[in-house]
């Protein structure tokens, strides 16, 4: 493995969290009422949520110049199966439901792994899907269909 003079995964990410904080606390201060913070008003807490998102970004970039990092591996499957995961979810949940549409994402991210390992995918499906079960159906009461046959 080839080492670089410094981690510039952990720049470039830590770099991106930071952009990404500062235009999320830019936009709420701009669109929202921020109001005090005796009485806050909307844009409070997604200001402060983009101050928080920043700073973790400095924490992760700055020491990231001082000490050497590995050669980035840049492997394009791996955000193309979880897009594809995501998309099929978008495909999936009104025609099928969400269960299916839980597994469907689940599965198709999944091959983004190097590894495939069928046990834990199966129990990862399983938790997921319950843990949406219980979230939606169970404790908010959303009538939101978790399986659907649309033929």
């Amino acid at each position: 493995m080839t080492m670089l003079s410094r981690d510039y995964r952990d720049i470039f990410g830590g770099l991106l969290m930071v952009a990404f904080g500062v235009w999320v606390a830019w936009y709420s201060a701009a669109h929202y009422d921020l109001g005090t913070f005796r009485r806050m008003a909307p844009g409070m807490f997604p200001m402060m949520l983009g101050i928080i998102l920043a700073g973790f970004g400095l924490a992760i970039a700055i020491p990231a110049f001082f000490r050497t990092g590995p050669k980035p591996y840049i492997r394009i499957w791996t955000p193309l199966f979880v897009l594809l995961g995501v998309g099929a979810f978008a495909i999936l949940v009104r025609p099928f439901g969400l269960i299916p549409a839980i597994l469907g994402v689940t599965i198709i991210s999944s091959l983004a792994e190097l590894k495939f390992r069928p046990v834990s995918l199966a129990i990862l499906c399983a938790v997921l899907c319950l843990i949406a079960w219980l979230t939606f159906r169970v404790g908010l009461g959303l009538p939101m269909p978790m399986f659907r046959w649309p033929y």
